[in-house]
């Protein structure tokens, strides 16, 4: 039955879950650059990795996309809603986890540079079994991930139209799957370009309307009065002084450092991720990834200071409906706030930013387990002799396979009660043991295969059991996801203790009984053969082609041999080298001063934010979120300045008949 307190009608619901529109513009794209482009997604490469050929402002955005989650949009606003102004910021310090990841791709771009999947360099490293355990820990990471998509999209559409919680699971990942399947991983790059040039603009819009036009808030003063009257009715438990404009926050920090430990699992271990790496230059990996880390950081922040603080401010407001705890770990605060403010305008904007980040993110994860469903079991396992056209079909499979299991699991967890909220603070859990044996794996030679497997397993054993204990000695022996999802203590020991066992077992093993390996085992991963696209052939069958033909495959075949002797060139060792220690050096960096320069400080100094402050930490997130926008709007429309006038070319030739606008070999000499 639809809600009859929604906002908005179950109708709207309907049509942002099935997102057809939206499909057919992405397909139109990817029409357009088959047609005027050298890039035609009939191709299994082109489809699982964008031929490895995409520039560094694309995969920012990409990077950017594929992180903002429902999570990033909901559960920032709602650690802002409990803990105040440190939610946010401990939200976005997993940037970290962007920056470390840097390192990693890196070293991938150097030790398997041709490689489709991270487990490709688990499979060819360390054999079968180290490959099995790890792709547990790699489709368990996409399957929670994606559950959490599924769950925060679903839960804030029913509160906002009205719409069936099922219809939406089963809705949300039908229309990603349709352009993904059509246009595989450049399509997905485009659609994440789209979806975070409209989602920071939206996220603008909501900023200067608490912030600058509200009749009800309008500025950063009259949020630090409301904040303070809010303080003092209703005070946080562990914050300064009851306090939301103090960093001082016990839980928050507590947030923080599950947060931390959770997203290093996710991150590491979210083939979405690596996809991005193994689809960039190989000179522009570290590039990317920083600029896309860094942009990311203004998003859960600034949004999350906005709409999860508004919240709060708008306290027995007529127009603030009260948000149960059941509310808040489903991460309506910023759905509430919106309706709040803005009415029927601002419900419709933020289901068009849930819309936006959800299937993003999902459209990642959709081209992701196809990537490790096809190259990981098909042709690892079932057919590794597939040529070119069975292992493309076999990707456009697991994506509508994989579209139905993300349904499926998201309407599982829903129906055992478990949140969106929940399901984020426990997937270090389970997953964080997996984070240094697969760090080691990429980059250190001496890397020891058993104490890596033992230590992942062993981490996970003890991630359940902390947790288990944890729970049951805090609730009076009842455990279930219902208690323990009141307290952050039971999270923090789980996540601890699957990390440090994991981590501590991997590294000790490692170094008392240290391999030796050479990477250039894995460098040759899918390497491509000097006789593909050979003379003979072409003359065995030109005979028979028809012209239009024979001009697709000496295109294809000019497109393929640019790019490889293009990816050779850039894959010079030193030069490689040198970017690694680039961001191993950045990512120390950035975790000095974001996790612990700026915060630490001013959690031991108590500090409460005065109208000034906030006023300073407002204007610090709105300048954030613009150069974010330049970054990943803006930037990545320059770098392609010269791919769009071929395509503009292209279509104006079409329009006008002058000549064929289709793309050959010859049409951009």
């Amino acid at each position: 039955m639809p809600d009859t307190s929604a906002i908005l009608p179950s109708g709207a619901g309907y049509g942002v879950g099935i997102g057809l529109f939206f499909s057919a513009f992405m397909i139109c794209l990817t029409a357009i650059q088959a047609r005027y482009t050298a890039f035609s997604p009939k191709n299994s490469e082109e489809f699982s990795s964008a031929s490895r050929s995409v520039k560094p402002g694309l995969i920012a955005s990409g990077i950017v996309s594929a992180w903002t989650w429902a999570a990033t949009l909901l559960q920032s606003s709602a650690v802002a809603y409990r803990y105040g102004i440190s939610g946010p910021w401990w939200y976005g310090g997993i940037i970290c986890q962007a920056d470390a990841l840097t390192q990693l791709a890196a070293k991938l771009k150097l030790n398997a540079p041709y490689a489709h999947t991270w487990l490709e360099i688990v499979g060819v490293r360390w054999g079968r079994t180290a490959h099995l355990v790890f792709l547990f820990f790699g489709l368990a990471t996409n399957i929670i991930v994606s559950s959490m998509l599924i769950l925060g999209g679903s839960a804030t559409v029913t509160d906002l139209t009205g719409m069936s919680t099922i219809a939406a699971c089963f809705l949300i990942p039908l229309g990603v799957a349709i352009y993904v399947v059509v246009g595989g991983m450049r399509s997905t790059l485009l659609c994440d370009y789209t979806h975070t040039s409209v989602l920071l603009a939206i996220i603008l819009v909501f900023v200067f309307t608490v912030y600058s036009t509200s009749d009800k808030i309008g500025s950063p003063t009259r949020m630090h009065q409301l904040l303070t009257a809010v303080s003092a009715t209703t005070p946080v438990p562990g914050n300064a002084h009851g306090s939301y404009l103090t960093m001082r926050s016990r839980n928050g920090l507590v947030f923080g450092v599950i947060n931390i430990i959770g997203n290093f699992a996710t991150v590491f271990q979210d083939q979405a991720y690596w996809q991005r790496a193994i689809a960039s230059q190989p000179a522009t990996t570290v590039k990317a990834y920083l600029l896309g880390g860094l942009a990311w950081f203004a998003i859960p922040f600034t949004l999350a200071t906005t709409l999860g603080l508004a919240a709060v401010a708008l306290t027995g407001d007529p127009d603030m409906r009260a948000l149960s705890p059941a509310d808040v770990s489903a991460g309506l605060p910023a759905a509430a706030a919106a309706t709040a403010l803005l009415g029927k305008p601002g419900a419709i904007a933020l289901l068009i930013l849930l819309f936006l980040a959800v299937t993003s993110a999902c459209s990642a994860e959709l081209i992701a387990v196809s990537s490790i469903l096809t190259y990981d079991v098909y042709k690892k396992y079932v057919n590794p002799q597939a040529n070119e056209e069975q292992t493309l079909r076999m990707g456009h499979r697991m994506v509508a396979f994989y579209a139905l299991c993300c349904a499926i699991a998201g309407l599982i967890f829903f129906y055992i009660g478990v949140s969106m909220g929940w399901l984020y603070t426990f997937m270090g859990v389970i997953l964080g043991s997996g984070v240094v044996p697969i760090a080691l794996c990429i980059t250190w030679k001496k890397a020891n295969k058993w104490g890596c497997i033992i230590g992942a397993i062993a981490g996970f054993g003890a991630g359940i059991t902390a947790w288990l204990v944890t729970t049951s000695t805090l609730n009076d022996g009842v455990v279930n996801v219902i208690v323990s999802s009141v307290g952050d203590f039971e999270m923090l020991a789980g996540n601890l203790a699957s990390i440090g066992v994991g981590g501590i077992i991997a590294t000790v093993t490692s170094y008392i009984w240290p391999d030796d390996f050479d990477f250039h085992a894995t460098r040759k991963i899918n390497a491509p053969k000097p006789e593909a696209f050979s003379g003979h052939a072409t003359r065995t069958d030109e005979r028979k082609l028809d012209p239009e033909k024979e001009i697709a495959i000496t295109a294809a075949s000019s497109a393929h041999s640019s790019e490889d002797s293009s990816i050779g060139a850039e894959l010079d060792p030193a030069a490689l080298e040198k970017a690694y220690r680039f961001a191993a050096w950045s990512s120390i960096s950035l975790f000095i001063i974001m996790i612990l320069a700026i915060p630490l400080p001013l959690f031991f100094a108590s500090t409460i934010y005065s109208e000034g402050g906030l006023t300073a930490w407002v204007i610090i997130g709105i300048l954030w979120t613009f150069m974010s926008t330049f970054t990943v709007v803006l930037y990545p429309l320059w770098e392609s300045r010269v791919a769009l006038r071929q395509i503009a070319a292209g279509i104006v030739k079409d329009i006008f008949a002058i000549s064929t606008g289709k793309y050959t070999s010859s049409s951009v000499a």
